[in-house]
């Protein structure tokens, strides 16, 4: 009776394992899915909220009630990416806030996140550095992964993305331009260890460059038309 008790346990506790693990797999990846707007409560809108408020885009706390300073934020966040400004948060909206948006096929959430870092990471090079040769454009997406370990930026890929003034890719709206297939390889290299910026936080083009500050930098070297430093 105690070994069939012991057993039955057993199988109890490996059930139970099983059902919080796909439970805690569904809250984690179902959010991307659901199209949230005013009136809208859950984790979809707490992490749309997250994001908002860390990019500079809404004041308050990420309470995961879509209200009034959540719609304001989704729109100046819309219109600053060329959306349409309708406060909604969908498809296109979810990508350009680099959250998954569900149509992946991958088996690993891990995997599916590593996905849409790099498709957005390859975004951002083709807006910054598409035509430059290819290591430049590996240089410039190391400098944005280099920023994601320093305590001056945000630590997320997005988050250094979509910094306010940050790219003017993202301010001029071409972050939203399919990847170039040149720079989602870049995009790879850099994610995978490559970093022919020596390291650097910072690039620009001499040629196009009205910051005055940009020119305190230290330049570290020069790849195609950018120069990069710290």
């Amino acid at each position: 009776m105690k070994r069939f008790l012991f057993i039955t346990m057993g199988s109890s506790v490996i059930m139970i394992t099983l059902f919080m693990f796909n439970i805690s797999y569904f809250f984690e990846n179902v959010y991307a899915a659901e199209t949230i707007y005013w009136g809208s409560r859950g984790q979809a809108v707490r992490e749309v909220q997250t994001r908002l408020i860390n990019w500079g885009y809404m004041q308050g706390t990420a309470d995961g009630i879509f209200g009034q300073l959540t719609y304001d934020g989704v729109v100046k966040f819309q219109n600053k990416h060329g959306l349409k400004p309708d406060g909604v948060v969908g498809p296109a909206t979810y990508e350009a806030l680099g959250m998954p948006t569900g149509t992946q096929n991958n088996t690993s959430g891990g995997s599916a996140a590593r996905n849409d870092e790099k498709v957005l990471l390859a975004k951002a090079i083709t807006g910054e550095a598409r035509g430059e040769p290819y290591e430049g454009q590996v240089a410039v997406g190391a400098v944005i992964l280099n920023r994601t370990r320093n305590p001056s930026f945000p630590n997320t890929i997005p988050g250094v993305i979509y910094q306010p003034l940050a790219f003017t890719a993202v301010a001029d709206g071409q972050i939203n331009l399919p990847p170039d297939p040149s720079c989602l390889k870049a995009a790879e290299d850099a994610l995978n260890g490559w970093d022919p910026s020596g390291g650097c936080l910072y690039y620009w083009n001499p040629a196009t460059s009205t910051s005055k500050w940009i020119w305190s930098r230290q330049v570290v070297t020069v790849i195609g038309k950018h120069y990069f430093g710290l």
